[in-house]
């Protein structure tokens, strides 16, 4: 059953004022545990970051005044201008209460109503069951297994190749 997201939940764009709730965010282990981020991130490096010019959105989601997740896109160019990449993450708090289903919706439809894209890509490692399980209520199918994707907590761990196709 679909969790609904809470009432007061606002998604925004990020802005670089955030960079210290964002660090935060990121600093939280269940949080770094399911992404690529290094543990002690500093405001500075992310308000560097959010102000670096690229072809990415970064959107969060606030339950009042609480950072509660967010997602990015990375739209690619040349001959995969059609293309864009997709990362999130939930607040250890606030999983299972649809937050990462409000962002995942948002981000689909930023990039495939509006950016046009027609093939969003993520990586989620393998023992990640309930973002798995996000990712294919998406659309989003395993295209494939990345052996020894990435250093977690001293070892090295597998990660599938997601991807949703639209139009």
């Amino acid at each position: 059953m679909d969790t609904p997201p809470p009432p007061e939940l606002k998604i925004r764009a990020a802005r670089p004022q955030d960079a210290e709730t964002i660090a935060a965010l990121q600093s939280l282990p269940g949080f770094r545990y399911g992404t690529l981020r290094l543990p002690y991130p500093s405001p500075e490096e992310v308000r560097h970051w959010l102000e670096a010019p690229g072809d990415g959105r970064e959107l969060l989601a606030f339950a009042g005044d609480a950072l509660v997740g967010m997602v990015g896109l990375r739209h690619l160019v040349g001959r995969r201008a059609h293309v864009g990449i997709l990362g999130m993450g939930v607040h250890d708090a606030w999983r299972g209460q649809g937050i990462g289903t409000a962002l995942m919706a948002e981000i689909v439809d930023f990039g495939e109503r509006w950016l046009g894209l027609r093939r969003l890509e993520l990586t989620v490692f393998t023992d990640n069951a309930p973002a798995i399980a996000l990712y294919r209520k998406f659309g989003f199918a395993v295209e494939g297994t990345h052996r020894g994707f990435a250093l977690r907590d001293g070892a090295l761990v597998d990660a599938y190749a997601m991807a949703r196709l639209s139009g």
